[in-house]
């Protein structure tokens, strides 16, 4: 925080400054610091919010230079872990409440604060703001982080916890946001994953969930979803980039093959266990892995549950490249800003050309998939499978 030294010369302010810490504000400055507990700020939009800081002409006052302190320690280092200073430490003693009073807000929360925060200052200065903005009109989502920034909305998994497995209501959101993102003014949408993984598949606590109706129903209405969300992926009208940050299983390898570019860190993998949990392909993969990487190969890994690496899919033509993991985001998204600075409708048009071709055998092949796999999960195979899947990772 160097270059913005908090102005206290007296003992006597003390008391006034104390009244800060609460950051009530006056009509002279509007802090826009909330933030939806669903967005979070990238990290190199933390470190162009901390560029932005220094370039500020005028000095924000005591009020906005401790709440960028505070949600600056926040975000970098957690909750305040100090030792209390003294009482005749002014300074750093309203310093430290101010770090104090956020409490235990995450330091993704803190970090997306403290961008709102520098962009508001920035743009009162008419400047422009830093931070991603929510797609759609405030659209939020229980399971995902969906931002647009630079032409691109990123639709990003957010169940790092959980691997990113699917949920059902991860399914609806995905379908959501993928709605969203075809109407809004983007020119590029992404896929990625919080955390270490990209996706890890279904949450097969989707299976212990039973209807009234029985197994039979509750087929029906996966099916019913399922069937929904590969539907959004075939008829995405803008170009569609995977950004594989980690191992993916299931569902999120198999739709793969519907999107325009995969770019994947080398600590990536891809796995299709079907056959290991009694199910069969999904995604419209039965046509389009072969078609990409030739039937053997395909059937290796639909069929006998062949995992891939990075580079194997590569080589096979799922992934369109890989990237070493240090260097994988700053590479991924510098090219990534340059395609957004195309002219949009000629990517769109272009996408949908290509994929008018096939698009009605994609639907075909979505169908009779959705139709296989509803017959699956009503079987004994099946669920004797997943329930072996569940006492061997109670044994764990």
């Amino acid at each position: 925080m160097a270059g913005f030294a908090l102005k206290l010369s007296a003992p006597w302010r003390f008391v006034k400054l104390r009244s800060l810490v609460r950051f009530s504000t006056g009509p002279s400055l509007k802090l826009h610091t909330t933030a939806s507990p669903m967005m979070a700020a990238t990290v190199e939009q933390f470190e162009q919010a901390k560029n932005k800081l220094s370039t500020l002409k005028n000095d924000p006052g005591n009020e906005a230079k401790l709440k960028i302190y505070a949600l600056f320690k926040q975000a970098t280092q957690g909750p305040c872990n100090t030792p209390k200073p003294g009482m005749l430490d002014f300074v750093n003693k309203v310093k430290w409440d101010a770090w104090k009073s956020l409490g235990s807000i995450s330091q993704d929360e803190a970090r997306q604060q403290y961008c709102d925060l520098i962009g508001s200052l920035v743009t009162a200065e008419g400047g422009t703001t830093l931070a991603a903005k929510p797609a759609g009109s405030g659209t939020t989502y229980e399971t995902l982080l969906v931002t647009t920034e630079d032409d691109i909305t990123t639709i990003k998994l957010n169940r790092p916890a959980k691997k990113n497995a699917i949920t059902t209501e991860m399914y609806n959101d995905i379908i959501a946001a993928l709605e969203q993102a075809a109407k809004d003014d983007s020119v590029i949408t992404v896929i990625t994953g919080a955390g270490d993984f990209y996706c890890s598949g279904n949450d097969l606590s989707n299976f212990t969930k039973i209807p009234e109706g029985g197994v039979d129903e509750m087929a029906k209405q996966g099916g019913d979803l399922l069937r929904k969300y590969v539907k959004a992926y075939i008829d995405f009208p803008k170009p569609l980039v995977a950004v594989v940050n980690g191992p993916a299983v299931g569902i999120s390898v198999t739709v793969l093959g519907l999107f325009d570019l995969v770019y994947a860190t080398d600590r990536a993998t891809f796995h299709t266990p079907f056959s290991q949990l009694g199910q069969s392909a999904e995604g419209c993969s039965s046509y389009t892995f072969p078609k990409i990487m030739g039937s053997a190969k395909a059937s290796e890994m639909l069929l006998f549950n062949k995992k891939l690496t990075a580079a194997q899919a590569c080589g096979l033509g799922l992934v369109t490249e890989v990237f070493p993991d240090s260097s994988f985001q700053s590479e991924v998204w510098s090219r990534l800003k340059a395609y957004a600075k195309l002219p949009p409708n000629s990517l769109a048009l272009s996408k949908q050309l290509i994929r008018s071709m096939e698009k009605d055998r994609l639907h075909a092949v979505n169908n009779a998939e959705v139709e296989r796999l509803m017959e699956r999960w009503t079987s004994d195979e099946c669920f004797n499978a997943v329930m072996s899947f569940f006492q061997a990772k109670a044994k764990l």
